[in-house]
């Protein structure tokens, strides 16, 4: 139990840290784009690549690929739901900050500190589901509706090609498959950028950490995020009770699921041209949410 509260709080710290730092003026707001390159294009493939490295996969495990990919196509569909009347921005916004999960950055080091090798063995197979989501088809779906261009797989699948954490997990994921591993070399250089991805993101968020206290944006919030804890809910309840999977895997799904909106998130917001700092802010409260979320399930289920 302390171990998970003193993990938490050190995500927490360092999003403060990101905060007070622009706020001093040690970091402007062009801090936080330069940050997210750094993110989606080197550590973040970096601590993929860490997290596959030595494990095997057998075919039969990929139906959980299923569900990842699954729980973000929901959101996706939740987010065109919801905001189906209002302007084309607002509903690609709700799409892209609503869909994905932030495992690489946050949930995995959860699991690989509590739930042993088959909690991160789920952990990989189902964030390389999400990866389609998170890194890739959300954007894709949120640009082409703020666009107000028609449905095209060809634009979904020239968003995932271009981005390199996907890029990484379908590498590493078929290594896996095939038994085969990187070089050495390659590890070792990939677990000294992996060592800095979860404070770079975090201190990512804390940066760009924007919120307008204005009714609209609170309720807009509270909105998202309702809708995605609530998803959560049923989704761990049944991932837990009516899967056919052994126990160590029905607690490593049931934690993923509470995991915060997917780090990627704001990035392509930005990149979007939209309101990149009330995706900050989501992002940053969704992950105060699941830190509660996952220390109490760890507590109940440990």
């Amino acid at each position: 139990m302390g171990d998970v509260l003193v993990r938490a709080a050190c995500f927490v710290a360092v999003i403060l840290l990101g905060y007070v730092l622009r706020r001093v003026g040690v970091f402007h707001e062009d801090a936080f784009h330069v940050l997210s390159r750094i993110v989606l294009k080197i550590t973040l493939p970096a601590a993929i690549v860490v997290s596959f490295s030595g494990k095997e996969i057998a075919p039969s495990m990929l139906f959980i690929c299923l569900l990842g990919f699954g729980f973000g196509a929901l959101y996706i569909g939740l987010g065109f739901l919801m905001s189906r009347k209002r302007p084309p921005e607002k509903r690609a916004f709700d799409m892209l900050n609503l869909a994905g999960y932030n495992i690489g950055n946050f949930t995995l080091p959860f699991v690989q500190s509590f739930l042993g090798p088959a909690g991160v063995i789920t952990t990989s197979l189902f964030d390389t589901g999400n990866s389609f989501i998170c890194l890739g088809g959300a954007f894709g779906f949120a640009r082409m509706v703020q666009r107000g261009e028609r449905f095209s797989f060809v634009q979904i699948g020239k968003a995932l090609l271009r981005s390199v954490p996907f890029l990484t997990y379908i590498t590493m994921t078929v290594l896996a498959l095939l038994h085969l591993a990187l070089p050495q070399p390659v590890i070792e250089f990939a677990q000294i950028a992996a060592g800095a991805n979860a404070f770079l993101a975090m201190l990512m968020i804390g940066i760009g950490f924007q919120v307008n206290c204005s009714r609209e944006h609170i309720f807009h919030i509270a909105r998202i995020l309702s809708v995605r804890y609530g998803v959560a809910l049923l989704g761990a309840l049944a991932c837990y009770f009516a899967l056919p999977l052994a126990l160590e895997y029905r607690q490593a799904l049931a934690l993923l699921v509470f995991s915060p909106i997917a780090s990627a998130a704001p990035p392509f917001t930005a990149e979007l041209e939209n309101d990149f700092g009330l995706s900050s802010a989501v992002n940053s409260v969704s992950i105060l949410v699941s830190i509660v979320c996952i220390t109490v399930l760890l507590t109940i289920m440990l």
